[in-house]
Formats: C-alpha cells, structure tokens, sequence
C-alpha cells in the first residue's frame, strides 16, 4: 500500500485490524496503536478496532500471553473482548489491515484492505506470525513488530492530518 486510503466514513478515520481469533496479535496491534495514537494527540481523530476471522473467541478477553507481554511494556489490555470480522467492517472502515496473507485471503482484496506490516518500517509487507502456538518469546516478537509498525502508521496519519491527503 502506497498511501493511506482516503476517508470514505463520516467522523474520525476507522482503522480495523484482523487476525485470525482476535486473542493475539490484532488486539495487540489494536491496544499499541490506540495508544500510540493517544499519545500523538490524535485520539479523537483515528479509531482503532479489532477482529478475528474466525469466531472461536468472540467474547473472550485477549490471550494470556499477549495480556502479559502488553503489560510488561505499561500497556493497558484489560478491556479487550474478541469480535468477528464480517463484511460489514469494510463498510465501516477506512482502512484494514490484516495481520498475514491468510488472513488476507479471508478479508478479501480491496483497495482498503492491507498487510499491517505494509507500513512496517523494517520488512515492509512482511506477515505478523501467529505466536498462539509457540512460546512466550513469540509474543515479544510480535510485540516489537507491532510497535514499530504503529508508529509508522501513527506517522503516516500524522502526515495525513497536515496535509489532507493520504500521504505516506
């Protein structure tokens, strides 16, 4: 993705993220960029959501292990509870960003629809791994990933918000 997809919703820019269960890596993304996003003074401008393609965990808090690893970093994941993508989120949102192409292939190509990782600053279109499987290590990784990718989106929304486009 060259650009931030322009606004097609009325009131902030909606970013929605998505996993495959929404426990993991897209709540982890989702509380790391709303907080990135807070920081930047841009709350009320940009609103972060999140799900899963699958509904195995609609309802459920975030897994523990990436609660944990959250935590240990002073973020606040407590009020998560899994959702499922339907293709309504499309329509509500700006702009969705899918954590591998697995998950890609669930959403469907549009023209609003990318890899996170897309704006990752280190592997530019590279896939967050799924770490529900693998050890605690994993969740740190993912974590990394999913800072330095939010920050670049924090950026890219900055740049956008000065100039009213959806500049990279």
């Amino acid at each position: 993705m060259d650009r931030l997809p322009d606004q097609h919703t009325e009131g902030p820019y909606r970013i929605a993220l998505v996993c495959l269960g929404n426990i993991c890596r897209s709540p982890m993304a989702h509380v790391v960029l709303a907080d990135h996003l807070d920081r930047a003074g841009l709350a009320a401008k940009v609103e972060v959501s999140s799900a899963g393609t699958g509904g195995w965990h609609v309802g459920r808090p975030m897994d523990a292990r990436a609660a944990t690893a959250l935590i240990g970093e002073g973020y606040d994941p407590s009020g998560h509870r899994a959702r499922q993508y339907d293709d309504g989120w499309l329509e509500r949102h700006d702009l969705v960003l899918v954590m591998d192409r697995s998950n890609l292939a669930d959403v469907g190509a549009h023209e609003r629809v990318a890899l996170f990782r897309d704006f990752d600053p280190v592997d530019r279109g590279g896939e967050v791994p799924d770490p529900y499987y693998g050890g605690d290590d994993g969740f740190g990784e993912v974590l990394a990933m999913v800072e330095r990718t939010s920050a670049a989106i924090v950026d890219a929304l900055q740049r956008r918000d000065r100039t009213g486009t959806g500049a990279r």
